[in-house]
């Protein structure tokens, strides 16, 4: 039965999970070809929108140019205003009929001579609606030259001229930017426009025609005689001016841009370097040490950076440190429980194959009486270890530790020892404080903690006369509970005050037949402690002339208000 267990527990140990074994190509190919870290693009491309948004926000400037165009539409609606009152009162003059009427002639040298600082164009409508002035036109009606200016000398490098000329073509193309109404139909029928039908009734009116580079801005203007309509006075801009403002405010915008982008990109890398590459080397010597069959390879110590890399520096190198801990107690217990079961093994063997040489009837009944006890010895060994084994999978499963009242439970075990203690055996003598109701609380499993005291005690009553005393005290010591299990026995040998703790670890009393204890109580019970954040040791008693008088279990634990 035993070789079974043993057999079975070596074949499965050997066995590797193919998901741990194995890597698949498609992770390796990732690995290999990610030059690049994703992380750097995520911080990056973040980084970047946000600049872009904002900037994109900024190059919106449709309420700056619309200021500009109301300021510019005012200027033009005052200047209409001035030519209209200049026209009516040096180019008004008596018709032979009795009326009042413009004079065509003095008109346009007036209006020549007003428009020439203006950069404007100047129309003069007579009171039937017909162009008797326009000085975009020169000579007569048969031979009318029209005026059109002509664009700027291209100035700049070719890369300047190229970049006027796409952001030309993006702002053609941009919907934000509104198209008010047809460029050139105000300037070629004049009396169609609402602003020219206002002006006829009174008012001084101005608008904006076309978008973009084709912006045309209008004003009219009345001209009076006396409160009568002579004609209307219509002056017109091109919004060449506008345009290239906004362009020089959008042109100062985007190199402001294109320095913030620069910057960004820069942080973003410097900034994602402290990130990624930090944490790509803890990911490639995690994956070493995972490959890896000999503990050359360590973490890389980043808790100097004092953020959470640093932590997670700090956490992986306290993880791998109690790793290899546990791999070696694994191997430490592997290696006690194969030795500790070769001997009641050799035993058996032994007396099994005497037993099968011998044909006296009373010595083969005290080789089975051997035989018995060994295999008995086997299944106490096999439980406790299987106990052992199974102990650290508890405590790491357990949740929800609770508020524990040590002084109850104590009551309670003693309580259930004098019960079950034979008449002459060792009495339990319980020391509490007054106020140990209250003041003697812990966290933690109180199953797991009942079991640590179980072994104490007995270990105690194993050791002490049966007549002797075994005192349990506990006392709250600064933000601890100390509990303390005295025995009145012979105490425990010099230097072995460490080494009872260890697995398999035996010091019977003299009388008792060997093999009746495994030798792992101690060790489960420091185990539990430990796992309590508590501590556990031994110490022994002595009298007034120091002779050693029994022995001492101390446990403390963290102390709990509640």
């Amino acid at each position: 039965m035993a070789s079974a267990i043993v057999t079975e527990t070596i074949k499965t140990g050997d066995q590797t999970p193919p998901a741990v074994a194995e890597e698949t190509p498609s992770k390796k190919t990732r690995q290999r070809r990610r030059r690049f870290s994703l992380l750097t693009w995520r911080i990056l491309a973040i980084n970047v929108l946000a600049l872009a948004l904002l900037g994109g926000g900024l190059l919106f400037l449709g309420a700056y140019r619309q200021n500009l165009i109301d300021a510019e539409l005012q200027s033009l609606k005052t200047q209409a205003q001035v030519f209209a009152a200049a026209v009516g009162e040096e180019a008004s003059v008596d018709a032979s009929g009795g009326g009042i009427e413009l004079t065509a002639q003095r008109a346009r040298d007036m209006m020549r001579r007003l428009v020439e600082p203006t950069k404007t164009r100047a129309q003069l409508l007579d009171g039937k609606g017909a162009v008797i002035v326009d000085t975009g036109v020169l000579g007569s009606a048969g031979t009318a030259v029209q005026i059109d200016a002509l664009p700027p000398p291209e100035r700049g490098s070719a890369f300047q001229r190229a970049l006027v000329e796409t952001y030309e073509w993006i702002l053609a193309h941009l919907l934000w930017i509104e198209d008010v109404a047809a460029v050139d139909a105000p300037l070629r029928n004049p009396t169609a426009d609402p602003v020219v039908q206002r002006a006829f009734a009174g008012d001084v009116a101005a608008a904006a025609r076309g978008s973009g580079p084709k912006l045309t801005l209008l004003a009219a203007a009345p001209t009076e005689y006396y409160k009568q309509v002579l004609g209307v006075v219509l002056l017109s801009s091109d919004g060449a001016g506008i345009e290239q403002t906004v362009r020089g405010v959008r042109f100062a915008i985007i190199k402001l841009f294109g320095v913030a982008l620069g910057l960004t990109v820069l942080l973003s890398i410097y900034l994602a370097g402290t990130i990624a590459r930090p944490v790509r080397r803890l990911a490639a010597t995690a994956e070493l040490v995972r490959r890896g069959h000999g503990r050359q390879v360590s973490i890389p110590d980043l808790t100097r950076r004092g953020d959470e890399i640093g932590d997670l520096s700090g956490a992986l190198r306290d993880m791998t440190g109690t790793l290899w801990q546990r791999m070696d107690a694994i191997e430490r217990f592997a290696a006690d429980v194969a030795h500790e079961i070769k001997n009641p093994l050799t035993s058996l063997r032994s007396a099994v194959e005497t037993a099968a040489r011998v044909s006296d009837p009373e010595k083969q009944r005290r080789l089975l009486a051997v035989v018995l006890e060994d295999v008995s010895r086997l299944d106490r060994l096999i439980t406790d270890i299987s106990d052992a084994s199974r102990l650290d999978a508890e405590l790491s499963r357990e949740e929800g530790a609770e508020i524990v009242r040590t002084a109850r439970m104590l009551a309670a075990l003693v309580d259930l020892y004098r019960d079950r203690t034979k008449e002459g055996g060792p009495r339990l003598r319980l020391d509490l404080p007054e106020e140990a109701g209250s003041g003697l609380s812990v966290t933690g499993t109180e199953e797991q903690l009942v079991r640590v005291f179980r072994n104490v005690i007995d270990n105690a009553m194993s050791f002490s006369s049966p007549d002797g005393t075994i005192v349990i005290a506990a006392r709250r010591v600064g933000d601890v509970v100390r509990i303390a299990v005295e025995d009145d026995g012979p105490g425990i040998p010099e230097g072995k005050l460490e080494a009872i703790f260890d697995r398999f670890y035996t010091e019977r009393p003299a009388g008792e037949a060997f093999g009746k204890h495994s030798g792992l109580g101690l060790a489960i019970s420091k185990q539990i402690v430990e796992a309590h954040h508590g501590t556990i040791r031994a110490e022994n008693r002595h009298d007034l002339a120091g002779n050693t008088i029994g022995a001492r279990f101390i446990v403390e634990l963290p102390f709990e208000r509640g």
